[in-house]
């Protein structure tokens, strides 16, 4: 997947050693995401190595494209790491659209077998990931919640956007009292966007602690893109059946870390260029995926180096 900067098949098969014919080794790509021993707890084992130490924050929210008539949708939980979110349970669901409850308390309750409460610094979510049974099973786990709501929600009888209606561009703002918030008592937080588009936060941290950690909450749409167009192109894949979905995000996952863990490790050694508007030239994982094909291709002795540093997890955020 490295070398080949994708997904597909037919685009992965040419990687394969030996003279086999192209559909021979297409087969050998397909016998492997039907491979029932790629179990959901094989890569959650394989994943968690690689965290860092201390509390880390959890990010939850689904990516979504279409093969042909058929529409693909899964949830994601992940940790977030350099400013991505490293995928450690998914699941792919059948229907369009918000996930449900019992899919996110599934996905929660999958993690915390691995990687306790304690360990979690909290979790952040977009506004269509909110409900009560929801927030009040977080709180009961222990997770401290940063979410999203929507500009309808009706806190204390008055929709929350009557509350903020007078917050302009770049100012903050908060209900000074905790409010009931789907039947739980938070922090209600605001700020208005450069665009004036109202955001809104339930949250059990403080002000300033909510938008640091809320907007780290994007870090998940830098690893979908990463995955999609901008690295992997995980749209060309021609699977739909959701268990073989599943294996294949996974070993995709397992893929894309080695080059975020080759990215920051360079990062560190030789920075990306910023340039004239203050952003670097390319993103973390671009630059470690094209260190590490050059490897893969074309030095054996580098590659040996490069795999002692990929059994280490990262290093303390």
């Amino acid at each position: 997947m490295i070398a080949a900067q994708s997904v597909n098949h037919r685009d992965l098969g040419p990687h394969f050693p030996g003279v086999s014919s192209p559909e021979a080794k297409k087969r050998r790509v397909e016998r492997a995401v039907r491979d029932e021993q790629l179990t959901l707890q094989v890569f959650v084992a394989l994943l968690l190595v690689q965290l860092p130490p201390g509390k880390i924050l959890m990010s939850l929210d689904r990516t979504t494209w279409e093969h042909g008539a058929s529409p693909l949708n899964l949830l994601v939980l992940g940790a977030v790491v350099h400013g991505y979110t490293i995928p450690l349970v998914w699941v792919a669901l059948d229907h369009t659209g918000n996930s449900d409850t019992r899919a996110r308390m599934w996905v929660v309750l999958k993690l915390l077998q691995s990687l306790p409460a304690v360990r979690w610094k909290g979790l952040v979510a977009d506004r269509e990931l909110i409900g009560a049974e929801w927030f009040r099973f977080l709180r009961r786990k222990g997770i401290r919640r940063a979410v999203r709501i929507r500009k309808d929600t009706v806190l204390d009888e008055l929709p929350a956007s009557h509350w903020f209606d007078d917050l302009q561009q770049g100012q903050f703002s908060m209900i000074s009292e905790a409010t009931w918030v789907f039947g739980e008592r938070m922090q209600v937080v605001a700020t208005r966007s450069p665009l004036g588009d109202l955001v809104i936060i339930a949250t059990d941290f403080g002000v300033w602690e909510t938008w640091r950690l809320y907007k780290l909450r994007w870090s998940v749409e830098c690893t979908f893109s990463s995955y999609k167009s901008r690295g992997f192109n995980l749209e060309r894949t021609g699977i739909t059946d959701s268990k073989r979905l599943e294996r294949l995000f996974g070993l995709l996952t397992l893929a894309w870390l080695n080059c975020l863990r080759i990215g920051v490790w360079k990062q560190a050694v030789k920075p990306i260029k910023v340039l004239a508007h203050g952003r670097r030239a390319m993103r973390l994982v671009r630059y470690g995926a094209e260190h590490l094909r050059n490897a893969l291709r074309l030095d054996p002795e580098e590659l040996a180096g490069l795999f002692t540093l990929l059994i280490l997890p990262f290093s303390a955020l």
